[in-house]
């Protein structure tokens, strides 16, 4: 796959983003490295002069901003997504460095659309926006000073995209069909009927279970026939 039809692949997404002028940023930071798809999940305020401003000549990232109400939306028809973000998550699969990252993501953009996901600029993303990804990613700050602004965040991930998309030796190469985030949620939901028909999940008192599946099988990285296996097991599962 060529560098333009790699970057293409890739989809920014922003989801609720407080100031307009970090979107700006954002599109211009996209533009410099070669990336063109951007989501916005419930920004603040969008469209906005100040976003426009601040993207610097980068307005046809910004008109062809794709705004939706949830990051699930978001995801939709992507085969793999990875969440930044600058804590631990106990829940989360095990997290990976922005470079490392990068390589795995211009890999799998062969299969399909692929996301990198920020957060608000105050909050971040929450435990339910990370565990909708299959990986978290961070930047290799200062530890004494680990304040990243949400641009350059955005600066500093399309760099590395760009770099590994240049150098096809830091892309490893994937040889199986990644199974898409509707079908991934499309598993989790008929595990959900399946146990929770069985009794072994009750809702009310097993609140840690389903991040810890979600972890499960975050670590496997699911392909798309694993995931018809899996569900032809519960539909037997289920008649029995």
């Amino acid at each position: 796959m060529n560098l333009d039809n790699a970057l293409g692949r890739v989809r920014v997404v922003l989801s609720r983003t407080s100031h307009p002028g970090n979107i700006g940023a954002a599109a211009r930071a996209m533009k410099t490295m070669g990336l063109s798809q951007l989501v916005l999940v419930a920004p603040q305020s969008f469209p906005d002069p100040v976003a426009t401003a601040r993207a610097a000549g980068a307005d046809d990232i910004l008109a062809n901003a794709r705004v939706v109400e949830t990051l699930a939306e978001a995801l939709e028809g992507t085969v793999f997504a990875a969440a930044l973000t600058a804590r631990r998550r106990e829940m989360a699969v095990p997290m990976k460095w922005a470079r490392e990252a990068a390589g795995e993501l211009v890999s799998l953009a062969g299969h399909g659309d692929v996301a990198l996901v920020f957060g608000n600029e105050t909050k971040g993303l929450s435990n339910e926006d990370v565990a909708l990804c299959h990986m978290p990613v961070k930047v290799p700050v200062s530890e004494s000073y680990s304040s990243l602004n949400l641009g350059a965040a955005v600066q500093v991930l399309c760099y590395e995209l760009r770099m590994a998309a240049l150098d096809p030796g830091a892309a490893p190469a994937v040889e199986f069909e990644p199974a898409t985030h509707e079908q991934i949620e499309g598993f989790y939901a008929h595990l959900d009927r399946a146990i929770t028909a069985s009794g072994f999940f009750n809702p009310e008192n097993s609140k840690r279970l389903w991040p810890r599946l979600r972890r499960l099988f975050g670590r496997i990285r699911l392909e798309k026939d694993e995931v018809n296996i899996l569900r032809g097991m519960l539909s037997a599962f289920e008649k029995k």
